[in-house]
């Protein structure tokens, strides 16, 4: 092109970073300053949200200090992005500052602080501002529930994620609990140790159990050392992936913790039979909770 304007820019930042080329992005980002584009605040959007998706704090933080030198006004979507950018670099105070510091704030804004402190496993500070959130008269949605459940699943709240998942279910904030509200359900009855409890949820609710649940169970079960539920949860997932020979191996090691040597082979076997090869030394299972993954390995 002969002639590239911000808006050309930009497009092409928003490009990369929507297809997970948040490294190129960024580059692209500072091939604009090196052209004296002056980038507007849709340029800065996108780039705050390559700097979240890569980590990126320090790019993040210069663009944060750009903004300020330039005097903008940290409007819903500009200070949305940089609380968002802060909280995924792990960075809450920062991004509880800018959220201080905004006039002008929607359901949006509070989902970034709630998931920011969920992550940083604050759970206490996020139910805090969960309620100031009521308080200020922003309704919830189902993100909002999606991170206070996570906030309570990561900090042991058992009690407070209890009474949340009764109002929810109650429809006090309009609408029905989905499969990731109970997923966040079972996993904080998983880390909590209330195995029976968690099953027994995945039982009743109006969902099949998913991966993400019965990892969960497994994840949890194993630091219980309870085998027979880790057991339980390893052949669901090996009913569910088949050809992921991760879960064979977890099955295979549980069973040679309780000294079950035929189900060891009988397990070997199926994964001879499938064409499955366990990796040398070292083998894992990622688990998705929203936007957290929880790892185990073998």
């Amino acid at each position: 092109m002969p002639k590239r304007d911000v808006v050309s820019w930009t497009v092409l930042i928003m490009g990369f970073k929507n297809v997970g080329r948040c490294d190129d992005a960024l580059l692209v980002f500072e091939q604009m300053q090196y052209a004296g584009v002056v980038p507007n605040q849709v340029t800065m959007v996108n780039a705050l949200a390559a700097c979240a998706k890569f980590g990126a704090i320090e790019m993040g933080t210069w663009i944060h200090d750009m903004i300020r030198r330039n005097e903008w006004e940290l409007d819903v979507t500009l200070g949305t992005a940089l609380i968002d950018m802060y909280s995924k670099c792990g960075r809450v105070e920062e991004g509880l500052s800018v959220f201080k510091s905004m006039k002008e704030r929607n359901v949006f804004t509070w989902n970034a602080v709630i998931k920011g402190l969920a992550l940083a496993k604050s759970g206490i500070a996020a139910i805090y501002w969960f309620n100031r959130m009521e308080q200020d008269g922003i309704k919830a949605d189902e993100v909002t529930l999606i991170s206070v459940l996570s906030a309570c699943s990561h900090s042991g709240l058992v009690d407070m994620g209890r009474k949340i998942f009764g109002f929810l279910s109650n429809r006090k904030y309009g609408f029905h609990p989905n499969v990731k509200h109970y997923a966040c359900m079972v996993d904080l009855f998983a880390r909590s140790g209330c195995l029976q409890e968690a099953i027994e949820l995945m039982r009743c609710m109006p969902f099949e159990p998913t991966k993400a649940m019965w990892g969960s169970l497994l994840v949890g079960s194993k630091s219980q050392c309870d085998l027979e539920f880790s057991e339980f949860a390893a052949k669901k997932l090996v009913e569910l992936e088949p050809d992921n020979t991760a879960y064979y191996v977890h099955l295979s090691n549980l069973y040679a913790e309780m000294g079950r040597w035929s189900d060891v082979e009988k397990v070997r076997a199926m994964m001879k039979e499938r064409q499955l090869t366990k990796d040398l030394g070292f083998s894992s299972v990622e688990v998705e909770q929203g936007s957290n993954v929880r790892e185990l390995s073998a």
